[in-house]
């Protein structure tokens, strides 16, 4: 009996690891793909973000178990030509979502895209998709040119449409002179913008300090920054001789009228200006300038006449050299 038991022994141990051997078998079954590494799969995604020179790509990746790369090839044909910056993906088994942006694009204009996912066991090419940019939204820029302009002398308002649909678009200037109360208001005809989007305004008689700004005429309504003309006065100074040796006697007018502003002249040393004495600006007769008379013990040298403006309608502004010898 006890030689029948051992012999049935070895029997029971072979069954049991049978048993084992196939619950391994049925686990690996129930994995499935997941447990084993393969080539990884990638999902296009939609653009996110078109704007007219950017976009975000977006798509989806499983890594398939392997350490995975991605990256995006666009272009404006299936044949793509340009590529974004690398990514990680890692090396998971579950879909991971990415994105990347991509610059340098064209307005206006249809691109091609798609994902290309990368590891050890494969390349995978995701689906064509495609996206349109966005047109360049129109701005503009603009300055006023001299400035500050001498009182009663001509200058320009002149700038740039910028953006697509810039050529050829009517834009009207505006202004509001000091004190600013007025609010802005147009001045002239409006022009059309030139095929690069540029446009002039020519004014001929400065008078006052006065904000301008630019509007496009019609939809989308455009509006510029504002920009600030000073105006400067215009100062006329002399000399005349005298009879004390040594001194002389400067001269002039301010245009327009300044009754009582200061004037200051000055000997320029080493190109900065010492004063070398004063006055103020009195009535000479007229109601379009003010009259200004000093006379000064003068050394050999130029000599410029500063008048400061207190009323904010003009600026100061120096004469023209005056030269001693």
């Amino acid at each position: 009996m006890e030689q029948n038991s051992i012999a049935r022994a070895p029997r029971r141990g072979a069954r049991a690891a049978g048993l084992a051997g196939a619950a391994t078998t049925l686990a690996l079954a129930l994995a499935g793909p997941a447990a084993a590494a393969g080539p990884p799969a990638a999902l296009t995604g939609a653009a996110r973000e078109v704007g007219y020179a950017s976009a975000v790509l977006t798509g989806t990746i499983n890594p398939q178990a392997a350490g995975t790369s991605y990256y995006f090839q666009y272009g404006v044909t299936r044949a793509y030509g340009s590529q974004s910056v690398i990514g990680d993906a890692g090396s998971g088994t579950a879909a991971v979502s990415v994105r990347v942006a991509v610059g340098g694009l064209a307005p206006i204009t249809l691109y091609h895209y798609r994902l290309v996912a990368v590891n050890a066991n494969g390349t995978t090419l995701g689906s064509d998709r495609v996206l349109a940019t966005q047109k360049v939204p129109l701005s503009l820029a603009i300055l006023a040119s001299p400035n500050p302009v001498l009182f009663g002398a001509p200058f320009q308002v002149k700038g740039t449409l910028s953006g697509t649909g810039n050529g050829g678009r009517p834009v009207v200037l505006q202004g509001d002179a000091f004190p600013f109360t007025a609010g802005f208001q147009d001045i002239g005809n409006p022009e059309l913008t030139t095929a690069t989007g540029g446009f002039t305004f020519n004014l001929l008689d400065a008078s006052l300090v006065t904000q301008f700004r630019v509007l496009t005429v019609g939809s989308p309504a455009i509006v510029s920054p504002v920009v600030t003309e000073s105006v400067a006065v215009r100062v006329e100074s002399h000399i005349a001789r005298t009879r004390r040796r040594g001194y002389v006697r400067i001269y002039g007018t301010v245009t327009p009228a300044e009754n009582g502003a200061q004037v200051g002249m000055l000997r320029i040393v080493a190109g900065r200006g010492v004063l070398a004495g004063g006055t103020i600006l009195k009535a000479n007769g007229t109601t379009t300038s003010s009259g200004f008379s000093r006379v000064l013990h003068v050394h050999r040298g130029v000599y410029r006449v500063l008048v400061r403006i207190q009323n904010a309608g003009q600026v100061s502004n120096y004469g023209n050299p005056l030269v001693i010898r």
